[in-house]
């Protein structure tokens, strides 16, 4: 028999036969699932009889959910079970919620996170793309195909699409629709994941214009109301199209340009800025003469250019001929990071604050480190929960936020980050880093050829803090 230590009075105890075996417990522990659980429905019928109600299911599984209900966490007895079988238990019962905030990721502290997983597709293992949710949940295409994984990392399914290859992915709504593309192929394409079926497809056309022929999608990028998509015909003209996600109808036409110029080449990347309005795009070519690119920002609204800078030769940038390699825009922090591709020094605005030369290159404090970055030919950079994440090559290092003379400045300094490594030896030769994104409290990572997208978190163990 299943007791806890309690206050409660006889008459507050109740009985549950799991599967034969006898449970004791408490009213408030079973309504503590919520009102619309099966548990606390249980719990009302039961005051009116002293019998207890038998409920066929596992009673190994059932002492787990009723510890998380007692104590809000899961007892060590948990790991003799799988978490697709504690799962399906609590939906059962009505308590998932209760279940995912006890396996829910400790918070994500970059120098502290190691790979807890690989999520590796069924078949054509190698990630072409990805794009990842707020709960942790992550959607990869893997050839023509989309597979689909929840908060817990659970296969939740797998969608076969008419492409041969995606290289852009975006859930676009909470109903599960995705808008995908190539390429090197034409158009966007959106796809319903509930019954796998292709719902429409958006081409960019101009019957004034016959240059603009079966153009191709380099990126995609979703508001509230639209989805942004890159498109770039073969003549090198290219724009952005805003896309209504009700009708799946082209409203308007953003940034139309033409040349093969770095300061007129398609997009490489879109971020909408939900608190500033403003859609973001960013492009890096390289050349023999090194890297060049720009970055933009319209306001989708009048499609007017509100802020931009190329490098280089804009002169909003002190670092003269040490352009970036890549960019990154934390929405949530509205701040805007390059990692440079000569020096390999790491640049931060204020997003709120562009100006001329809105850039604080961070100086990096660690002595260990010092001086060790360089440039690479190979950089990716992601900001996210307040961390700046860096793949060089095969490693990943992070810059974390720290306390300056003991005060929590939010103003970003020469010295507001600290660098450390997160990757071991064996980490950094999988292969060179081709994205990062975060979600959750986690952090993916996928690498260029390589089979399997890396799941970092952090360890439950650390008494490591990240000072935010």
């Amino acid at each position: 028999m299943e007791d806890g230590l309690s206050n409660s009075t006889p008459s507050d105890r109740i009985k549950l036969n799991v599967g034969g075996k006898l449970f004791e417990t408490t009213v408030s522990t079973l309504q503590s699932g919520g009102p619309d659980s099966l548990l606390a429905a249980l719990s009302n019928r039961q005051i009116q009889s002293s019998n207890p109600v038998f409920i066929d299911r596992d009673p190994e599984i059932f002492s787990v959910l009723l510890s998380l209900l007692r104590t809000n966490r899961l007892p060590s007895t948990s790991r003799r079970f799988t978490d697709q079988e504690l799962s399906d238990e609590a939906s059962y019962y009505g308590i998932e919620s209760q279940l995912k905030s006890a396996m829910l990721p400790n918070p994500l502290s970059g120098i502290d996170a190691s790979v807890v997983a690989t999520i590796r597709p069924a078949s054509d293992g190698v990630v072409s793309a990805f794009t990842t949710i707020d709960d942790g949940s992550v959607w990869i295409a893997h050839g023509g195909q989309i597979s689909v994984y929840d908060w817990n990392l659970t296969h939740a399914g797998t969608v076969r699409t008419h492409l041969d290859y995606i290289t852009s992915i975006r859930q676009v709504t909470p109903s599960a629709m995705a808008a995908i593309a190539c390429d090197v192929s034409s158009g966007v394409h959106f796809y319903n994941f509930a019954n796998g079926r292709r719902v429409g497809s958006v081409e960019w056309t101009d019957p004034t214009d016959p240059r603009i022929y079966k153009a191709r999608v380099t990126t995609i990028t979703d508001s509230p109301e639209s989805v942004f998509a890159a498109f770039d015909s073969y003549h090198k003209e290219n724009c952005v199209l805003a896309i209504d996600k009700s009708t799946l109808q082209v409203t308007s036409e953003i940034g139309r340009q033409s040349g093969k110029s770095s300061k007129s080449i398609v997009p490489g990347n879109l971020t909408y800025v939900k608190d500033l309005g403003l859609l973001a795009a960013n492009a890096v070519t390289s050349g023999a003469f090194g890297f060049s690119g720009y970055i933009r920002f319209w306001d989708p609204r009048s499609a007017r250019v509100v802020w931009e800078t190329n490098e280089p030769g804009s002169g909003r940038s002190s670092r003269f001929g040490d352009s970036f390699a890549d960019v990154s825009i934390d929405v949530n922090e509205l701040t805007m990071c390059k990692i440079c591709s000569k020096s390999g020094d790491l640049a931060m605005a204020d997003l709120r604050k562009l100006g001329d030369d809105p850039w604080v290159y961070l100086r990096d404090t660690n002595p260990s480190l010092r001086n060790t970055s360089g440039g690479i030919s190979n950089s990716v950079v992601h900001c996210y929960k307040k961390q700046v994440f860096v793949g060089r090559d095969g490693g990943l290092e992070v810059w974390s936020r720290v306390a300056q003379n003991g005060v929590h400045n939010m103003e970003i300094g020469e010295e507001s980050f600290r660098r450390n490594y997160m990757d071991k030896l064996e980490d950094s030769e999988r292969g060179i880093i081709k994205k990062i994104e975060g979600a959750g409290e986690r952090l993916f990572v996928s690498r260029e050829e390589a089979e399997g997208l890396e799941v970092w978190q952090s360890s439950v163990f650390s008494g490591a803090v990240l000072v935010l």
